[in-house]
């Protein structure tokens, strides 16, 4: 009688640990991977307002430009852009502020999946939160993606 007592408690206990693990909620992941292969180059953890970033050189302008995106749950929403002249590809007609010779726009755009051709020439850089990230060396050169992840708390290595 005893024992069954024991083992009864025992799956009660790990039925609740099973299902806090499973509740905790979902840990959202940058994943950087390439464009056309899908093989992965980074994966970052995030939280939900998190800014990623691409910063780079305009390749006919040579000025920076840095397009700032906040992570919102599976998106990535383009928050703002900065640029320091008006360009091949830069938004020549848009509502601009201008704050220390940079113009700053507020562009509308939310992405699921954001793919970049980093340069060599442009130099880009992939910011996410903190951490600034070389996207060339990473990727080679090669078109990436940038997408969301949401794992699961509840995860069983294999």
């Amino acid at each position: 009688m005893k024992r069954r007592y024991v083992a009864a408690v025992a799956i009660v206990v790990l039925a609740a640990a099973l299902g806090s693990v499973a509740a905790a909620p979902d840990r959202p992941t940058l994943v950087v991977s390439d464009a056309e292969t899908g093989d992965i180059y980074l994966e970052t953890p995030i939280d939900n307002g998190t800014v990623v970033a691409l910063e780079y050189t305009h390749s006919v302008e040579k000025t920076r430009v840095y397009e700032a995106y906040t992570v919102r749950g599976d998106r990535l929403v383009m928050t703002h852009m900065e640029f320091e002249s008006f360009g091949w590809g830069l938004p020549s007609r848009a509502n601009v502020t201008r704050k220390n010779g940079t113009f700053i726009y507020d562009p509308p755009g939310s992405y699921e999946r954001l793919t970049v051709a980093p340069g060599r020439i442009a130099g880009h850089r992939l910011h996410v939160g903190d951490e600034t990230y070389d996207l060339v060396a990473l990727s080679d050169g090669r078109s990436v993606t940038l997408s969301i992840r949401h794992e699961s708390g509840f995860a069983i290595p294999l």
